[in-house]
């Protein structure tokens, strides 16, 4: 009679294979919903009525230094100026995504190169404060 019969203890690792690959598809669809294009400016400022918008057609981004990036290229207003008319469309939908450390001087060029390319659709990239 065999009542205390010792078993090999098993480690299955199907499960451990499913929660990684689950892990993995969360953290790739996280990264994919992220700030637009590029993620080269880290801290956007904050607002209490921050609202989700539609992606944009252009992305504006001003650095810490106070330089311009669309679409992954360096440009001065007046190169952006001459994108946004060389595109035709006053509906061209575009976001400025501004440093934290970005003046109100930057963003208000950034703003007067945007009207003077004709388009008509702006608007500001924040992040939602925290606590609100």
């Amino acid at each position: 009679m065999r009542y205390l019969e010792t078993r090999k203890a098993r480690i299955e690792i199907i499960p451990m294979i499913d929660i990684m690959l689950f892990l993995l598809v969360f953290f790739a669809m996280l990264t994919l919903r992220m700030i637009p294009t590029s993620g080269h400016v880290t801290k956007l400022p904050t607002s209490s009525s921050a609202a989700t918008i539609p992606p944009p057609k252009l992305l504006v981004e001003i650095s810490a230094d106070g330089s311009l990036l669309v679409e992954n290229r360096s440009l001065t207003p007046a190169q952006l100026t001459e994108l946004l008319k060389s595109r035709g469309s006053s509906k061209t939908a575009v976001t400025i995504a501004g440093n934290q450390t970005a003046t109100l001087q930057q963003v208000m060029s950034v703003i007067d190169a945007i009207k003077a390319g004709g388009a008509t659709e702006i608007g500001l990239a924040t992040r939602i404060k925290a606590g609100s």
